[in-house]
């Protein structure tokens, strides 16, 4: 058992990093399986099309409210039993997914599986209790690897097997590979206990203070959201632009998408060049790369096979920046202290969260409004102004080095 106060920190065992990584990227995919099966989820529960977009958009809901309102619960609940119970919830709302015909009763479905989800934001930060500070960075990378591939896979991975047994053994095939993860997570994961200091209002209300007098969350949470803001324009405009300018079918887009998975190789790779203080260095160095990604995209001059491979290959930079500085993020604000760790990290993946919520709207309207060009445009403005903004800290930044 590990608690809060525990000195002596022992190596985080490969197997439990593994672990850990993957069930991330098993419970984080379930945001987004609806994605592409909008359409014939929409058109068997009786949704119209205007109210179509409505069952993304509350599974996103779901996922905010339990960044802000269950994960700061691991700051004073044992993490083990608070993830398995998230879990538990998880997998009912994933069973009438699976069953269900009706649309008001699918959408709450939704809602309860966003906010179940936020279990892979317990597990983050609790793999750094069980970490020192000189390997947190590296298993912070490592696990967020595993986070970013079930990203990445499970928009493709729902086309794949809707294609054969239809959208709702989607929701049922997750739903099985989730109560595995829970028996496995329920039985191997040592426990940790927190020292609670206060209820869980006095939690909640210190939401609000945390962020203000917490220069690094802001800052951290700032940077992170412009950068998952331009990931989430791109992944919203690009399958549009790659159907009509380049006539990909579905299929071809799902294989452009799974190409973006290599992106995740930089999570890793930045959370052991934090661990030796380059944090500063990676942050700008990830900000300029999102922003040659979309100039690079914006240049393109046509539809040519050239012209899919650099964008494929802009596809691949954007998400390497986005999932480098997002371990940068956290393992600065995971060096804040252990007693708020939770709350830091719900407030961190809510605030960066909206910002992927605003990324996907304007790239619907841009598209719309200028098609691939204004698009890109816009893609390139959100990393600017986070560069912007990321000249101007003068501080020493000690916490992030």
């Amino acid at each position: 058992m590990y608690t809060d106060n525990s000195k002596n920190k022992q190596h985080v065992p490969g197997w439990i990093t593994f672990l850990l990584a993957a069930s991330c990227g098993i419970i984080v995919a379930n945001l987004y399986y609806a994605q592409t099966l909008v359409g014939p989820i929409s058109g068997d529960t009786g949704l119209s099309s205007s109210a179509a977009g409505f069952i993304v958009t509350i599974t996103q809901l779901g996922y905010v409210l339990g960044l802000l309102f269950i994960v700061p619960l691991s700051d004073i609940i044992e993490n083990q039993r608070l993830a398995v119970t998230g879990l538990l919830l998880v997998i009912i709302a994933l069973l009438t997914a699976a069953f269900v015909h009706h649309a008001p009763l699918f959408l709450a479905a939704s809602f309860f599986i966003g906010l179940g989800s936020v279990v892979a934001q317990i597990l983050v930060p609790y793999a750094t209790f069980l970490t020192s500070e000189e390997q947190r960075g590296r298993v912070v990378g490592n696990v967020m690897s595993g986070l970013l591939l079930g990203i990445m896979f499970a928009r493709p991975l729902a086309s794949f097997i809707a294609s054969f047994w239809g959208w709702q053994a989607v929701f049922g095939v997750s739903a099985v590979l989730v109560t595995l993860l829970t028996v496995l997570l329920s039985r191997i994961l040592p426990k940790r206990v927190p020292a609670p200091t206060m209820n869980y209002g006095e939690l909640i209300a210190s939401l609000a203070v945390l962020l203000k007098q917490t220069p690094v969350l802001r800052r951290r949470a700032l940077y992170q959201a412009s950068l998952f803001g331009a990931f989430s324009l791109f992944w919203t405009a690009v399958p549009l632009h790659l159907a009509d300018d380049f006539g990909l079918s579905q299929q071809g887009i799902a294989w452009f998408a799974l190409a973006g998975v290599g992106g995740a190789v930089a999570a890793p790779i930045a959370g052991r060049l934090a661990d030796k203080g380059w944090t500063r260095r990676l942050t700008a160095l990830a900000m300029i790369i999102a922003i040659l990604s979309f100039l690079l995209a914006y240049l393109l001059p046509g539809n040519t096979v050239m012209d899919l491979l650099l964008l494929t290959a802009a596809a691949i930079t954007l998400d390497m920046a986005v999932s480098g500085n997002l371990v940068l993020g956290q393992r600065a604000i995971y060096s804040l202290g252990s007693e708020a760790r939770g709350r830091l990290n719900g407030l961190f993946m809510a605030i960066f969260f909206l910002g992927g919520a605003v990324g996907s709207s304007l790239g619907g309207w841009s598209y719309a409004r200028g098609g691939w060009g204004l698009t890109a445009l816009l893609g390139m403005a959100l990393p600017v102004l986070a560069l912007l903004y990321f000249v101007t800290d003068k501080s020493p930044q000690v916490q992030e080095s």
